[in-house]
C-alpha cells in the first residue's frame, strides 16, 4: 500500500519518471486500476450530498467509463493519428500511465463539503488533465508536451461527445 500511495503522490506531482516507471512495469496494471477505482469512487462520494445514492453510483460508473474511453481514444490517436517517429506503445502502457494520471481525482471526495462540489470537481479535473498530458507524453515517447496536449484534447472532445450521445440515447429510451 505504501508503494501505491507513493506512486499516486508522484503521479499527482506530474513526476515524469513515475510515468516512465509504470509504463515499463506490467505488474503496475493492478495498481493503476486501483487508482482509477479510487478516483471514480471519490467522484461518486463527492456528489453524494447533491445526488444521493443514485448520484454516487451513477457518477462512479460514469467516471470509470469516461476514463476508459478517453484512455483508449488517446492510445489510438497518439499511436495512429499523431505519432512521432519514435512513438511505440501498447494499450497496457497507456492504461497504466493514464490510470495513475487519475490520482488527483481522489480529491473529488471533498465535494461532500457543502458548497465545494463544483470547485472541487473543477480543480481536480484541471489537475487530472495536466497529469494526463504528462502520462501521454511519457507513454508515447513524445519529445514535447504540445503534441501530448493535442492528443489529450482531441481524445477528451471525442470521448465527451460519445458519452453525451450515449446518455442521450439512454435517457430517450427510458
Amino acid at each position: 500500500m505504501n508503494n501505491l500511495l507513493d506512486r499516486m503522490v508522484r503521479a499527482a506531482r506530474c513526476d515524469a519518471a513515475l510515468y516512465e516507471e509504470v509504463e515499463a512495469d506490467a505488474h503496475a496494471t493492478g495498481q493503476a486500476m486501483t487508482v482509477v477505482m479510487l478516483s471514480s469512487l471519490a467522484a461518486g462520494v463527492g456528489t453524494l450530498a447533491t445526488g444521493g445514492v443514485l448520484g454516487l453510483l451513477g457518477t462512479t460508473v460514469f467516471a470509470l467509463i469516461a476514463w476508459y474511453v478517453w484512455a483508449l481514444l488517446t492510445y489510438w490517436i497518439g499511436t495512429r493519428l499523431l505519432p512521432e517517429p519514435q512513438t511505440k506503445a501498447d494499450v497496457g502502457e497507456l492504461l497504466r500511465t493514464t490510470g495513475f494520471s487519475s490520482a488527483p481525482g481522489v480529491l473529488r471526495i471533498a465535494g461532500l463539503l457543502p458548497g465545494l462540489t463544483k470547485l472541487t470537481f473543477l480543480v481536480a479535473g484541471i489537475w487530472m488533465l495536466l497529469t494526463m498530458v504528462v502520462a501521454v507524453r511519457q507513454a508515447l515517447d513524445y519529445t514535447g508536451t504540445a503534441r501530448a496536449l493535442g492528443v489529450c484534447a482531441i481524445g477528451w472532445g471525442i470521448q465527451a461527445g460519445l458519452l453525451v450521445l450515449l446518455f442521450s440515447i439512454f435517457s430517450l429510451a427510458g
